[in-house]
């Protein structure tokens, strides 16, 4: 079941783009364009895809006018093909120019997201291996970035640095060049400071690290960067002690290979830091919508 957004968090997230867009309105359309005009548009793929981004895209037709509606005919979560009529949208012509270019980024970005994310998810299908997406999102757009993850098939990483401990290369560093020279008693010293509920993630980038790190009771452990032979020996040497997820060079290519290895998750920054979005976009339709 994909769980959608909620009503607030993206009105306020539409409102601030709309206002970026179009702060004393839109100069064209409200010079060239009657009030009493009004329109019949369609949302139409260019190309196949997965969609995401629906609620985003009707809340910023619906909060620039009102009067304007829009109907999808497709959901987000479902495929389709690169000729497909997504969305029919009605209303006054003024609103649906002004936006236009604010509707179509938000659901172009969310679908190449999600389409990016449905292409990794189908290459390790069957083998048990869970893709994830990281904190690697572009800033102010996390929430809708994610929720597009979600709507290709993928699943989502700590939210923020708030939700749980995850000790990375630089917090090891940091600890070593200030004396604390034992990794597990420095673990657990901070285990003992956090509530019982709290997830705990290491990441290690060597193989000698393992073992300190399943000493200090880690839930689950990060390989990063580790080879495809070296991730399937991890494996077998945690054997069961801790959740098992890798990062690093992970590609469509050889996302696969990896999953093979036995790991439980698979990190991907690609998903969101270098996704292409889709090409949608917003047709006029020649006979005018008629008022009923």
């Amino acid at each position: 079941m994909l769980i959608r957004l909620g009503h607030d968090a993206i009105h306020h997230l539409v409102r601030m783009a709309l206002d970026e867009d179009a702060p004393w309105g839109d100069l064209t359309s409200q010079t060239l364009i009657a009030a009493s005009m009004r329109v019949t548009a369609q949302l139409v793929a260019r190309e196949p895809g997965t969609l995401s981004g629906e609620d985003v895209f009707i809340a910023a037709m619906s909060l620039t006018d009102p009067d304007i509606s829009t109907r999808f005919h497709v959901h987000d979560g479902e495929s389709f093909s690169g000729s497909a009529v997504l969305a029919t949208i009605e209303g006054p012509a003024q609103g649906v120019l002004q936006a236009e270019r604010v509707a179509l980024n938000f659901v172009q970005r969310m679908s190449g997201i999600a389409t990016l994310t449905a292409q990794y998810v189908s290459a390790v299908a069957g083998s048990g291996a869970r893709v994830v997406d990281t904190r690697k999102t572009t800033p102010g757009l996390r929430l809708v970035e994610r929720y597009a993850v979600r709507c290709g098939g993928g699943h989502n990483h700590r939210y923020s640095l708030s939700d749980a401990v995850m000790v990375k290369d630089n917090h090891l560093a940091i600890l070593a060049a200030n004396g604390v020279s034992n990794v597990t008693e420095g673990l657990q010293s901070m285990r003992a400071r956090l509530p019982h509920t709290t997830h705990v993630e290491v990441e290690v980038d060597r193989p000698e690290q393992i073992e300190a790190v399943l000493a200090a009771g880690a839930d689950t452990i990060l390989l990063d960067n580790f080879t495809t032979a070296q991730l399937s020996s991890a494996v077998a040497q945690i054997a069961g002690r801790a959740l098992v997820e890798t990062s690093g060079g992970i590609t469509l290519a050889r996302i696969r290979e990896v999953a093979e290895t036995g790991v439980d998750i698979i990190s991907v920054g690609a998903l969101t830091h270098s996704v292409r979005s889709l090409d949608l976009g917003l047709d006029i339709l020649p006979r005018p919508f008629e008022a009923r």
